[in-house]
């Protein structure tokens, strides 16, 4: 049991609740959109979970190599898992457990490459991009938010309704902004405890480009932004008037909101950073169930 915990250590479990309400929040656009297949949705969720499991392991062997895991106070949230520097799994064995997660969530993609088609193709480059690239390039080049926002977010969702039958409806284009923002600002505020370790380690994300205040400016705008956009897509027709039940869990971020107003130079508080978890699954499942309920 102890090494099966440190695997599911090393890939974050806990975090992998995110491609369940990405999934569900796609195959409830696709639904209400008028196609949904369970094969596929299923099919989906075993893909992106894997992709997702193999970003966390190849970011966790990377912090563990340039010493960033070391220096970092952990919280629930941020910090790294401590399983590597803990000396519970070995860095070679979470190699090859992140490239098997990486392999699974590939060859899944090619499936649905030969059965989609080409309109399948920039998700497979996106997704791949993403999965090699974040940790040693992108998080390093200022990128690390957006290809968060984009491979664990919006296209995660337009992504789920395409492989139902090879399009994107107006629904699921609507359902994957929220979805982008939300992912983008789950890292960014995450990224706020690690600010120093990232800093020595040879990171640049928003957090050290823009300084804390305007990134938590930043934090704040994409916070808004969120059932803004609910609103205008179901003005616009986008979105059915019950989605806007979606806005109701952005009343999780007070904590946030008021460190973000208040002093964001002082340490995030571990409420606010579970309320942002929080508020992004919570955000997706409801939007997915509620499509779900009025297709």
């Amino acid at each position: 049991m102890t090494k099966i915990t440190a695997f599911l250590g090393v890939a974050r479990a806990p975090f992998l609740l995110l491609p369940v309400a990405l999934v569900l929040c796609g195959a409830g656009a696709a639904a209400y959109g008028g196609s949904v297949r369970w094969d596929r949705t299923v099919l989906a969720l075993v893909g992106l979970v894997a992709l997702h499991a193999a970003v966390n392991i190849f970011n966790e062997i990377s912090d563990y190599r340039r010493g960033i895991d070391m220096e970092t106070t952990r919280t629930p949230f941020s910090g790294g898992s401590g399983t590597l520097p803990g000396g519970e799994l070995s860095p070679s064995a979470a190699v090859i457990f992140g490239v098997c997660m990486a392999a699974a969530g590939a060859a899944i993609g090619v499936y649905f490459l030969v059965v989609v088609g080409r309109a399948f193709v920039p998700l497979l480059v996106i997704g791949a991009v993403s999965v090699l690239g974040y940790t040693d390039f992108l998080a390093r080049a200022g990128l690390g938010e957006i290809s968060a926002g984009l491979g664990l977010g919006g296209l995660a969702v337009a992504g789920t309704a395409l492989v139902q039958d090879g399009h994107v409806g107006p629904a699921a284009l609507a359902a994957s902004v929220p979805a982008f923002l939300m992912t983008f600002n789950l890292l960014l505020l995450n990224e706020f405890p690690d600010e120093q370790a990232d800093d020595r380690g040879g990171r640049r994300n928003l957090v050290l480009i823009l300084g804390r205040r305007r990134a938590a400016l930043a934090w704040t705008v994409a916070a808004l932004l969120v059932p803004a956009w609910l609103v205008a897509a179901v003005m616009l027709g986008l979105l059915p008037p019950a989605a806007l039940a979606a806005c109701l869990p952005s009343l999780l971020l007070v904590p946030a909101f008021r460190w973000a107003f208040g002093n964001p130079a002082a340490d995030v508080p571990t409420p606010a950073l579970g309320a942002n978890v929080a508020w992004n699954l919570v955000t997706n499942a409801v939007l997915g169930l509620t499509l779900f309920l009025v297709s």
